[in-house]
């Protein structure tokens, strides 16, 4: 992996870990959801008209098949998210949606679009999926003691289970992305401003069922959704940029450096436990993204 594209993806790490903390704190739902999508439209619309004043006439049906597509994802994959942060701790949840979705997009990157993984590379991949179960599932979640009590032992499956939904379409989207910003070599900056305000559309039915809500979950998180609005765009455009750099087998995994700082945070601002443990599973994550970086 060049190193530029790995300062790309280190960059995103932390952006995207820091957005995460703020959807963690927002607790939101649909009306949470439907403001990040209207911030995001708001805030880059300049942005995306002038880079996508050139581009956009040539665009082809495939170009925003692909765009339709990972918008309908990405809306699956942040819905999945906040059902999974209201339901268990960010340490459980982010690490097990941000390793089984590099994994899964690796294999298909390997299978559909050509690349190879190598032995450095496949090494890599195993570091990062060990660090991933150390932080989410810990020394105790196979323990038969592991049911001492039940509430926490519930609230990890949970947390496992929305992580590995959230993770398949991590898998998912990456894979359409990857192949818009490299097989179609669209613009990631007017590539994503789209993905993120198509989601619009298909928010707004349940916003309007619930109308009422939207007002006051808008006077309590709206600054969460602000930094999502800013944070979550800046941190997959890097993404997408270092793809057109790199192999997505080698991008996808080296994203969760991530981890390293959901792990800080977790443990440091949010009071969450096994810090040792979280930490441990960080350090794998870490050598085998430098594994994946140092692969042929």
């Amino acid at each position: 992996m060049p190193a530029s594209a790995l300062a790309l993806v280190v960059a995103a790490a932390l952006i995207h870990a820091l957005w995460n903390f703020a959807a963690k704190k927002a607790q939101g739902n649909h009306h949470f959801s439907c403001m990040t999508a209207l911030g995001i439209s708001l805030l880059w619309l300049p942005v995306a008209l002038i880079a996508g004043f050139d581009e956009l006439p040539d665009w082809g049906w495939q170009a925003w098949t692909a765009v339709i597509a990972s918008a309908i994802v990405h809306l699956a994959y942040f819905n999945a998210l906040l059902a999974g942060y209201r339901a268990a701790d960010m340490t459980v949840v982010y690490p097990v949606a941000r390793g089984s979705g590099p994994l899964l997009s690796s294999l298909v990157a390997v299978v559909l679009l050509g690349e190879h993984l190598g032995l450095g590379g496949a090494l890599g991949l195993a570091g990062v999926v060990s660090g991933i179960l150390l932080m989410a599932a810990g020394p105790t979640f196979f323990a038969k003691g592991a049911s001492h009590d039940p509430e926490v032992h519930r609230k990890r499956k949970l947390g496992i289970a929305w992580g590995a939904l959230t993770g398949a379409t991590i898998a998912t989207y990456s894979v359409i992305d990857g192949y818009a910003v490299k097989v179609l070599a669209l613009s990631p900056i007017v590539y994503e401003y789209l993905c993120n305000a198509l989601r619009l559309p298909v928010i707004l039915p349940a916003v309007l069922r619930d109308r009422a809500g939207f007002m006051p979950a808008l006077r309590r998180q709206w600054k969460h959704a602000l930094v999502i609005s800013v944070g979550a765009p800046t941190a997959y455009i890097l993404v997408l940029y270092a793809m057109k750099l790199a192999p997505l087998s080698r991008v996808a995994p080296a994203r969760e450096l991530s981890m390293l700082f959901a792990a800080l945070i977790g443990g440091q601002l949010l009071g969450e436990g096994e810090r040792g443990w979280r930490i441990a599973g960080a350090v794998f994550i870490a050598l085998g993204v430098a594994a994946l970086a140092m692969a042929r």
